[in-house]
């Protein structure tokens, strides 16, 4: 038995707004999305019996689509261990609590542990005012072959509009343009053509992008060119969150104790994970000339709080997922207070310290993609082919 075991997908669109994550991953069909299942299938086989029925569980969870990246992120760590040689036992009771932190690794005769926790930017939720997954995903499948479609959002009703009318009468808007003439216009500094639909409450504004003659034709692909503008959250530092939510979980374990962060945000930063872990860079003026400091801020740099030296060092990897998993360097945060028992380095991790004030940072001995197994260019081909 594996994870995926349906081996007969035809539907090889991109993921719709209102499907889960583990939905699409079961769906989606093509040669790229058949690499990937297969390899969550062997690790998934790798890991010890007892462990398998809940990561399973998770990467087939319809209704959490967390659940889905963070049995992954605990898959790729598992891996990437015991490629690099490691034994490794999951979920031992461990520490003073009595808990099951996720591994316990030995290394060339030393052991130390890991636990993982995978964290995600989100879109501001925009609650009663943005559009439903359901309408966008109808909106998208309007037949438009000369076509995109930009919308915006003037009025939110209070239920689901329906999409049946919806989608027919923004059929017949575009097929009344011609996108030749509207390129025409455009360069003459005309407006693109638009049309407010409204009904139960609800206004959208629409607006017509011809295609390029080239992606022009019955099967030209989704009709959505140009989502709203939505924020994202503006929680700085969720790596430092992680770290503090995990840190304290397991009291004292006696061993070097490693926090593995998968951190997935739209641009991630390294001076947000530098300043969580580190403190505040600062600028001051000594004798006349400027010098650099840091606040106490950081998680191991606050000296009010005495057992965060329990962390030895913080794995991060940015956007960990099936297709960046080979790509994405692993960088370990080393912990600068001495109390802290000194973690391992590992052939395929990056590492970064704290020299004073300064960070030294050294690169990976080797890529990831040598201890997954992997060829560094993987997965092969295009997730979405060209129609």
């Amino acid at each position: 038995m594996g994870v995926y075991t349906n081996r007969k997908q035809t539907d090889a669109s991109p993921k719709r707004a209102a499907e889960s994550d583990a939905g699409f991953f079961e769906r989606i069909a093509g040669p790229f999305w058949d690499q990937v299942r297969d390899v969550i299938n062997e690790w998934w086989s790798h890991l010890p019996d007892h462990a398998q029925p809940g990561v399973r569980s998770r990467l087939l969870d319809r209704n959490l689509d967390a659940n889905v990246f963070s049995a992954l992120w605990e898959l790729y760590l598992h891996e990437m261990l015991i490629g690099s040689g490691c034994n490794v036992e999951v979920e031992l009771r461990l520490g003073t609590r009595g808990k099951n932190p996720d591994f316990l690794v030995t290394s060339d005769g030393e052991q130390f542990v890991v636990e993982a926790k995978w964290t995600a930017q989100r879109l501001g939720d925009e609650g009663r005012h943005s559009v439903p997954a359901q309408m966008v995903d109808a909106i998208d499948r309007v037949p438009s072959p000369n076509f995109f479609l930009s919308y915006r959002l003037d009025a939110a009703g209070t239920g689901t509009p329906p999409q049946k009318r919806l989608k027919s009468g923004l059929a017949r808007w575009l097929e009344g343009l011609d996108p030749d003439q509207v390129i025409a216009g455009y360069e003459r500094r005309e407006p693109l053509p638009t049309c407010t639909w409204q009904e139960a409450g609800w206004c959208l504004t629409f607006q017509a992008i011809p295609r390029s003659p080239d992606r022009r034709g019955a099967f030209a692909g989704g009709t959505i060119g140009v989502h709203p503008s939505q924020w994202l959250d503006e929680q700085s530092n969720r790596v430092l969150a992680a770290v503090k939510k995990k840190g304290g979980k397991y009291g004292d374990l006696g061993l070097p104790f490693i926090v593995a962060v998968g951190h997935a945000a739209f641009f991630p930063e390294d001076q947000d994970t530098e300043t969580g872990l580190y403190g505040t860079s600062v600028m001051y003026a000594h004798e006349n000339l400027p010098a650099m400091g840091r606040l106490p801020d950081g998680y191991w740099t606050d000296a009010r709080v005495r057992t965060h030296s329990r962390v030895s060092g913080v794995l991060t990897v940015d956007n960990p997922a099936p297709w960046t998993w080979t790509k994405n360097p692993p960088v370990l945060w080393q912990s600068p207070d001495p109390n802290s028992l000194p973690a391992p380095v590992l052939p395929t991790w990056g590492s970064a310290r704290l020299l004073d004030v300064q960070v030294e940072r050294q690169s990976a001995a080797q890529p990831p993609h040598t201890a997954l197994g992997l060829p560094e260019h993987w997965p092969v081909g295009d997730a979405f082919a060209r129609r």
